[in-house]
């Protein structure tokens, strides 16, 4: 992708212009969320589809990022993650806590959930807490979800960012498809914001997922937001350990990103380019 085409469409993403590449009106559901649809929130299996599309369009009017018009956020990522079956048995058998850092409308804490954990020990924090109120109607749970959502944005460096109440609380953070949206610079703020709101043990975990880059590189547009490659990754963590004082083991893979055969030939010039998705385990020496 030329670095014209880059900026133009990194500006688009925030319009709500429905033309867009990263705006589906096909929806394809996996196995895993139409299960959760139907067996833990109780939707009719002949009603899942236009519920989901109407949540969808009143989250695209909130705000329409990528993830939102892609339907990204019925991935459940958290259940194909290679440390699923520990975090489950942490949370299970030795009552940790999780976090669910820009957990949008907390699809993955559902998940957790529907496989047996207490949702008293989950905790969800978004910058845009509308989605907090979608994920109740998408889930049908107001009344039985246990789980703490927070507003806040980790940036905000004041004594009232509601995300100070969860300093040193957490065992387990999951971050997905949220590090990429900033600079470097931005992104060890954001690590060594989550660090503090760890419990600062031996094996803290931190796993989650994140677009990435063939190449280490800044993304051109508005954002400038930052693209690891495996070693650039590996090397912010050595970065993050450096001015917090902590040491961390740090494990990546590298997942290709494909382009739909039905894909729009702005959809195409979009996933074009060395795009990658980065899987992250992160664990406290």
């Amino acid at each position: 992708m030329s670095d014209q085409s880059a900026l133009a469409n990194d500006v688009r993403v925030g319009t709500r212009d429905k033309s867009v590449a990263w705006y589906s009106s096909t929806l394809l559901l996996t196995d895993g969320a139409k299960q959760l649809l139907e067996n833990y929130s109780k939707i009719p299996s002949e009603e899942v589809v236009d519920h989901v599309l109407k949540i969808r369009d009143q989250a695209w009017d909130i705000f329409p990022y990528p993830c939102i018009g892609g339907f990204r956020f019925l991935d459940l990522a958290i259940t194909t993650h290679s440390y699923y079956d520990e975090v489950l048995n942490r949370l299970k058998s030795q009552n940790q806590t999780l976090l669910d850092l820009g957990c949008c409308f907390g699809q993955e804490i559902r998940a957790l959930v529907a496989a047996g954990v207490p949702s008293s020990q989950l905790y969800g924090v978004d910058l845009r807490p509308e989605f907090f109120d979608l994920g109740y109607e998408l889930f049908h749970d107001r009344e039985s979800l246990e789980t703490k959502f927070l507003a806040a944005d980790i940036f905000d460096a004041s004594p009232s960012n509601k995300l100070n109440e969860l300093a040193g609380k957490i065992d387990i953070v999951y971050i997905g498809s949220f590090l990429h949206l900033f600079n470097w610079e931005d992104q060890i703020k954001s690590a060594i914001k989550i660090n503090s709101l760890l419990k600062g043990k031996k094996g803290d975990l931190i796993v989650g997922r994140q677009m990435g880059a063939r190449e280490a590189r800044t993304r051109e547009g508005e954002r400038k937001a930052w693209r690891h490659d495996k070693e650039s990754f590996e090397k912010m963590w050595g970065e993050v350990g450096e001015k917090t004082g902590t040491k961390w083991k740090v494990e990546v893979s590298v997942e290709e990103v494909g382009t739909r055969a039905d894909a729009s030939e702005e959809e195409k010039r979009w996933r074009e380019g060395n795009m990658i998705r980065l899987h992250f385990a992160i664990l406290r020496e």
